[in-house]
C-alpha cells in the first residue's frame, strides 16, 4: 500500500491492522548473532537492535544503505497566546535556514549520510488556537497526515521525523496531557526557553485546551490539540511502518505525535526506537508511557529530528558488527 488513506476511518482501520515484522529474518539474526566473534552479550543493546532492525527489514543480515531525516514545519494559533520565547516568524526563518543547509540537522544529516527533506506545511495559515476550537478539521488533519505519508521515500530503510513550529511544545504537552491525564503541570517544559511566566502562561493555556477537548481516541486528541507539523510525523511514522521501514524517534514533540498513534494501538510503534532523552522536562515520562528507552542522553533539546538523527551512527553501528563481524567459524576462532 502506497496510497495514503483518505479519511480518519481509513488511519483508523489501518491502525488496527498493521503488518509486523519478518519472523524468520528476525530468528536468522538471532542465530547470525549467536556466531559471531564475541562473547555472548558484548555488545549489549547493539545486538537487539540489530536484530529488531534486521526483522523489520525482512534479511537476517542487513546493511543500512539510504537513511532518510524528513522535517516538517507547521505554524500554531495558539503561539498568540505568548507560551513561547520566539515569534512565529521564526517558524518561516528556520524552514529557509533548513534548506540552505546552515541547520545542525543539516550537519548531523550529512555526517551519517542521511538524505534530508523539508515540508513547509501552510505556513500561512496557523492552526486554530486550541483554547478556542479545534486546532485542525478532519479535512485539515488528513492533509497533513497525508503530507508525512507521502514523504517517506519507500526505497529508505531508516527514517527520522523532526519538526519545526513554534509552539509547538504547548501544543505537545496537551496531547500528552490529554492522552495521558494526570496535571498539565506534569507535562509542560521551558520549550525555547520561557521564563517562570510564560511557564505559568503555558501551562494555564494547556490545561484550558485539554479541558475543552476531552475525550475521543488518538486522532482525534491530533485534531483538537496539535500541530500540522506533529500531524505529518505521524502519518510518516505510519507510511514507515506500512512499508517496513524502522523509525528512530526523536525529541519530546515527535514522541507526542508517536503516542497519538500508540493510543490507537499498542503495537504502533513496535518499529521504532527511542534515539535520545532530551532536556525537556516530561520527555522521559513519555517514552516511559510509550515503553522505549533512549539509545542516547545529552541534554539536547533543540528538537528537528537532530537527537534522532544522532542516534542514526548508532544504529548504523549495530548493523556493520552484526552484518560484517566475521563468525568464529570464518575466522578459525575457537567459540569455548
Amino acid at each position: 500500500m502506497t496510497q495514503a488513506p483518505a479519511t480518519l476511518a481509513e488511519y483508523r482501520a489501518l491502525l488496527g491492522d498493521l503488518p509486523g515484522p519478518d519472523t524468520a529474518s528476525a530468528a536468522g539474526a538471532v542465530e547470525r548473532n549467536a556466531q559471531l566473534t564475541k562473547p555472548p552479550a558484548a555488545l549489549g543493546r547493539l545486538e537487539d537492535l540489530a536484530e529488531w532492525y534486521a526483522g523489520w527489514r525482512g534479511d537476517a543480515r542487513p546493511r543500512i544503505k539510504a537513511p532518510q531525516v524528513v522535517i516538517f514545519a507547521g505554524n500554531h494559533g495558539v503561539a498568540a497566546r505568548g507560551v513561547s520565547a520566539f515569534p512565529p516568524e521564526v517558524t518561516v526563518q528556520m524552514v529557509a535556514n533548513f534548506e540552505a543547509g546552515g541547520a545542525a540537522i543539516n550537519q548531523l544529516s550529512k555526517v551519517f549520510g542521511a538524505r534530508m527533506d523539508v515540508h513547509a506545511i501552510d505556513l500561512d495559515t496557523p492552526t486554530g488556537d486550541f483554547t478556542q476550537t479545534v486546532a485542525m478539521s478532519e479535512a485539515e488533519l488528513c492533509a497533513a497526515l497525508s503530507t508525512g505519508w507521502n514523504a517517506v521515500d519507500a526505497a529508505t530503510d531508516l527514517l527520522v521525523t523532526g519538526e519545526m513550529g513554534i509552539a509547538n511544545t504547548t501544543s505537545a504537552a496537551a496531547l500528552v496531557h490529554a492522552l495521558y491525564g494526570g496535571e498539565a503541570s506534569d507535562w509542560v517544559g521551558r520549550g525555547t526557553g520561557v521564563d517562570d511566566t510564560g511557564l505559568r502562561q503555558k501551562v494555564e493555556v494547556v490545561a484550558e485546551g485539554v479541558a475543552r477537548h476531552a475525550g475521543g481516541d488518538g486522532l482525534d486528541t491530533l485534531a483538537r490539540l496539535g500541530g500540522r507539523e506533529i500531524a505529518a510525523m505521524a502519518g510518516a511514522m505510519l507510511r514507515a511502518r506500512v512499508e517496513r521501514i524502522p523509525v528512530i524517534l526523536d525529541g519530546f514533540i515527535c514522541c507526542s505525535a508517536a503516542a497519538c498513534l500508540h493510543a490507537v494501538n499498542a503495537a504502533a510503534l513496535d518499529h521504532c526506537v527511542a534515539g535520545h532523552v532530551s532536556a525537556e522536562s516530561a520527555h522521559s515520562a513519555l517514552l516511559e508511557r510509550l515503553g522505549k528507552e533512549a539509545l542516547l542522553s545529552l541534554g539536547l533539546r533543540l528538537g528537528e529530528g537532530s537527537g534522532a538523527a544522532l542516534a542514526i551512527g548508532v544504529l548504523q553501528g549495530a548493523i556493520a558488527c552484526h552484518s560484517d563481524m566475521a563468525t568464529f567459524a570464518e575466522a578459525g576462532v575457537s567459540d569455548g
